[in-house]
């Protein structure tokens, strides 16, 4: 699974919107779509944020790109 899957799965077992996750988050609701559909990958800051939010590891997500990208 990529980053943007796992962020995206997350949120909606949180039932948050993407727009209340941009909020939370100070980026815009078009990035996080953008990062769920895996057109960008975020940078740490803003992985550190939504990971905090989400309540998702950020080493983990960050192992998966690794892994994903190879």
């Amino acid at each position: 699974m990529s980053i943007g899957k796992e962020i995206r799965r997350k949120r909606k077992e949180l039932k948050l919107t993407q727009m209340e996750l941009a909020e939370k988050t100070g980026v815009c609701r078009n990035y996080i779509s953008d990062l769920e559909n895996d057109r960008y990958t975020p940078s740490v800051k803003t992985l550190a944020k939504i990971s905090k939010i989400l309540g998702l590891d950020i080493n983990f997500l960050i192992t998966m790109s690794e892994i994903q990208d190879k």
